[in-house]
């Protein structure tokens, strides 16, 4: 999980360049043991390990939303939707206010420190994750419709609050090199991994669904600890120290005025009679200029992605299913669609460690991303059930939604990870934290329209 030295593209070597003046060339420390490194992967896994743990525990959900039964009982049309189109309704609810906390936190990002957001954010997601591993042992058989109405309260609230940590924690990162800026998008991916494999531990070790939920969720809880830990240790590193004090030495984020032009060329320098140090809200125009394409572009990839993950993937069933084999009535969706997903999705970030082509101004870029669209035919032909409009299945044997998840994860953990860590590198380095922002709201708006979408999608098919 160390990213190795390496050789890049000529187009490429501008955002490589230390983001510390010279002065400080000669007395940069190292990150021992690779400590930072370590504790942004840490981070990373927390930013989005509450999203992935609400979306992998699927068992658990249908359990609790079936009258606290293993058997679909006489629920009626609107709880029998409530179980079919879950994953749908929990994209919407963690999607939709992760933008407008984004909004929030970019005019916050002067007027508020980071440490502050970082940590409130950590706080409020522990406290609802609680709440939630409380719920497990109680019984809502009686009131299954608010149970369900106060899951995707928490949804909400925890989506927030991890948007926030996520977006702060992402321009934080900015002020470091890009191996750090990569570790925490390649951290984000392994959460995910984290969760499915959790998922399968618990549901082969535990009798009871309620029993693995419950350590299924206070596996969560403990690592939101875990995470607030490592937070509180980073500035203790001599290592981040010497980043962390060479980002306040320098106006930090600044206002620029509206008819002045700023240069953004990486490993260049912006006009400092333009920049001043101030608490307004960051300029949105030049970020918005420079990272207009790959704005598209981390926008397609993940609005792709969520159309897929999980709404369509999670209802492929094995073709084998009324074989009552483990494989294919227990196993086949935490194993194929949620932990082969999130590898797949960890592999292709951590390959933006060594390997970044195209580089950010090549067309091939958004090419790439724009193919990715072949991957819904591919899974609405495969075995998703229930089907109620298109009938024919063509894939019909297990290999192909294996393949087709393996493929959709490692180009959305590669192409999303390189559009990402080129965003906050194209801007003068004091944007570089507010265009980190800017690329998340990117990001979260890919999530929020796909998930609308993917409603459209379940029940198209």
């Amino acid at each position: 999980m160390i990213p190795a030295a390496g050789s890049f593209a000529p187009d490429q070597e501008p955002l490589l360049e230390d983001a510390v003046g010279s002065r400080y060339s000669r007395q940069k420390p190292r990150d021992r043991w690779h400590g930072t490194y370590v504790i942004f992967f840490l981070l990373g896994i927390g930013s989005l390990l509450p999203w992935n743990f609400f979306i992998t525990a699927k068992h658990y959900w249908r359990y609790k939303l079936q009258n606290c039964s293993d058997e679909p009982g006489p629920l009626g049309q609107a709880a029998s939707d409530l179980r079919d189109y879950f994953e749908s309704y929990i994209s919407i609810a963690s999607t939709v206010p992760s933008v407008l906390c984004l909004i929030g936190n970019f005019l916050l990002v002067n007027k508020v420190p980071a440490s502050v957001r970082i940590l409130s954010s950590l706080f409020v997601m522990l406290a609802v994750f609680l709440v939630i591993t409380v719920l497990v042992k109680v019984d809502t058989s009686s009131w299954t419709t608010r149970f369900f109405a106060l899951t995707v309260g928490c949804v909400a609230v925890v989506s927030s609050a991890s948007t926030v940590f996520s977006s702060s924690i992402f321009g934080l990162s900015s002020c470091f090199p890009m191996k750090n800026l990569q570790a925490l998008i390649s951290g984000q991916a392994m959460g995910g991994t984290v969760s499915a494999v959790a998922s399968v531990i618990d549901l082969a070790a535990a009798a009871d669904v309620t029993d693995s939920a419950l350590a299924y969720f206070l596996t969560a809880d403990i690592f939101i600890v875990v995470c607030i830990m490592v937070y509180l240790l980073l500035p203790r590193l001599e290592y981040s120290r010497y980043y962390l004090s060479s980002q306040k030495e320098s106006p930090s984020l600044v206002t620029v005025p509206p008819d002045s032009s700023v240069e953004a060329e990486s490993g260049g320098t912006a006009n400092s009679s333009f920049l001043t140090r101030s608490a307004g809200i960051p300029p949105l125009r030049p970020i918005l200029q420079k990272t207009a394409l790959l704005g598209f572009c981390v926008f397609y990839v993940f609005f792709i992605s969520i159309i897929i993950f999980p709404s369509l993937s999670s209802n492929i069933e094995s073709v084998s299913k009324s074989s009552g084999s483990p494989w294919s009535t227990k196993y086949f969706t935490p194993l194929t669609c949620f932990l082969l997903y999130n590898f797949a999705d960890w592999c292709g970030r951590q390959v933006t460690a060594w390997i970044r082509v195209p580089g950010p101004k090549s067309k091939l870029l958004p090419a790439l991303v724009l193919l990715r669209t072949i991957f819904l035919p591919l899974f609405i032909l495969s075995n998703y059930q229930p089907r109620a409009h298109i009938r024919t299945v063509v894939f019909n044997r297990d290999i192909y939604p294996v393949v087709f998840t393996v493929l959709l994860g490692l180009s959305n953990g590669y192409l999303g990870t390189l559009v990402m860590v080129y965003g906050p590198k194209i801007v003068p380095k004091e944007l570089a934290e507010a265009a980190g922002v800017v690329m998340t709201f990117y990001l979260v708006l890919g999530l929020a329209l796909g998930s609308a979408c993917a409603v459209f999608m379940v029940h198209l098919v």
